[in-house]
């Protein structure tokens, strides 16, 4: 299994190589792929050493699949190039995820959808992810009319240079600005650019893409997002209202019995998710299940996630594994 990954030397890219090593992912041959800054560079991945190509190089060598973290141009230039050779394209950026000819994906909702058409599948953006991880087994058993979010992101989902800038100002070193406003100490309601509505990009795709991988245009969804001085992944307060009302235990058991969802909700032991518990782990975890008594048949949810693992890296991966095991590539 020939494998590319297509901004290995970013942050994302970085966290691709070690899912890809943890879970012993079939690798015969590595295609470390960035741009021509980077070309010539060594990674090191399972303990050897790989030369970072550029992507014509990368085109001509014919990869079974290639992972793409490299954002939505080169995304838009290159994957339909990758696909014209014959290699899988899964792409973590915001470019294909809401075209209507490519199948968005979270492996354990809808990676059945998958066929051997498919070159280029799109990769959910990380605040989506987690979410749909919890909401899609609820959907099916009560029916979600609206869903409201609020989210609390962590400044790994800017890259590299955001955390470099929140180090700086623990620090109390002058440097490179990424946000318009100090982070430390700080939280800045404004994930992505502002669009015409006064929503962020990160808010419309929460409300897009639920709908979308969980095949649904009726559910409403409204979200506000927000930055927070964090770094071990997004945590989301989550508003569902069903069609159908739902008992609490019921809940908390389809959850508990959700691949890739960890209930931690123990009021008794202060047990609930939280992002420095949820770093460096590919789960999802949910807490604070609760009714809400504003509402009728209407639940409160926490819930957390490693947005450069299951909200990126490992997503894209399990996708991977899924075209193997269905004999798709």
């Amino acid at each position: 299994m020939r494998i590319a990954v297509v901004g290995a030397t970013g942050m994302v890219g970085e966290i691709m190589l070690k899912v890809l090593a943890e879970r012993n992912f079939p690798v015969t041959e590595l295609i470390p792929v960035a741009s021509e800054k980077s070309v010539g560079k060594e990674i090191e991945f399972n303990g050897k050493k790989y030369k970072v190509v550029g992507l014509q190089t990368a085109v001509d060598l014919k990869a079974d699949i290639a992972l793409f973290s490299a954002g939505g141009g080169t995304s838009l230039e290159w994957a339909p190039k990758f696909a014209a050779a014959g290699t899988t394209v899964i792409d973590n950026s915001s470019a294909w995820r809401m075209d209507p000819t490519k199948k968005l994906v979270v492996p354990e909702i809808n990676a059945n959808q998958l066929t051997k058409e498919d070159k280029i599948i799109a990769n959910p953006n990380c605040s989506t992810i987690q979410m749909v991880l919890a909401l899609a087994p609820l959907h099916q058993k009560y029916n979600i009319k609206r869903v409201i979010v609020s989210t609390y992101q962590s400044i790994t989902g800017t890259g590299v240079k955001a955390v470099q800038q929140f180090e700086n100002e623990v620090a109390g070193i002058e440097g490179e600005m990424v946000y318009k406003y100090k982070i430390n100490r700080n939280c800045i309601p404004q994930c992505d650019s502002f669009e015409d509505n006064g929503y962020t990009k990160e808010e419309m795709k929460l409300v897009n893409e639920t709908k979308k991988i969980l095949s649904d245009d009726s559910i409403k969804v409204t979200a506000t997002a927000v930055r927070v001085p964090v770094v071990g992944g997004h945590s989301e307060a989550v508003n569902v209202e069903f069609t159908n009302d739902f008992d609490v235990a019921e809940v908390r058991n389809i959850l508990h019995h959700t691949d890739g969802v960890v209930v931690q909700d123990n009021l008794d032991t202060f047990t609930y998710p939280m992002p420095r518990y949820a770093e460096g782990k590919n789960e999802v975890f949910v807490g604070r299940i609760r009714r809400d008594e504003s509402q009728d048949n209407t639940l409160n949810m926490w819930i957390v996630a490693d947005n450069l693992r299951k909200g990126a890296a490992t997503n894209t991966i399990q996708i991977a594994e899924y075209l193997i095991a269905a004999n798709l590539v």
